[in-house]
């Protein structure tokens, strides 16, 4: 049964330190087979007046956002098409890029090469999937499926999409997404020609 303990200076709520739990027993998990329940993790509050550094007393920093929320709250703000909340969440240099395109650096530019290829488009999400990686990005994965209409006004639904973001300092860096539109899209084109 492994025991991982924690120091963390006085400060993180309950639910900066729910998440400082989960985080260090999925750390575990990817290396030791055990189950959540057999990981018990330990998480010790220093005082700030018992921390020092270079002969100063140091504070902690703040708690950065949950990735998987911030994405969350992105997506939900594109599809309701609230475009200045979800720019708020982009960071300075933010790019997406997206099946057939050049990457893109705002909104605006997506709304315009997404225009000409479907009236609107809505996501089911299968999950959710976050990560620290080997750089200062923390890695954010969606699944699940598009439904929405054709510009001609049919319907589509049950269309596989993959999005991975990464975030850093609290912003939306960088989008990739890939989804299986096209295909979809060119295979009701040919049943549409054939007599």
């Amino acid at each position: 049964m492994p025991i991982v303990e924690l120091h963390v200076l006085e400060g993180y709520g309950a639910e900066d330190k729910r998440r400082l739990g989960e985080a260090l027993t999925d750390a575990v998990r990817f290396v030791v087979p055990a189950a959540p329940e057999a990981i018990t993790v330990m998480i010790h509050e220093m005082p700030e007046p018992h921390y020092y550094r270079g002969r100063t007393t140091r504070g902690g920093a703040a708690a950065l956002p949950d990735p998987k929320e911030l994405v969350r709250s992105y997506l939900a703000a594109m599809e309701a098409r609230d475009l200045a909340k979800a720019e708020g969440m982009l960071g300075e240099c933010f790019t997406m890029q997206f099946p057939g395109t050049v990457p893109m650096t705002k909104l605006k530019e997506l709304i315009e090469w997404a225009a000409p290829r479907y009236r609107f488009v809505t996501k089911t999400y299968e999950g959710f999937d976050a990560m620290q990686s080997e750089g200062a990005a923390a890695i954010v994965y969606c699944r699940g499926t598009l439904s929405g209409e054709w510009p001609d006004g049919t319907p589509f639904d049950g269309i596989r999409f993959i999005d991975r973001f990464e975030v850093e300092g609290g912003k939306i860096t960088k989008q990739d997404v890939w989804n299986d539109m096209g295909e979809v899209r060119g295979t009701a084109r040919k049943a549409e020609v054939r007599p």
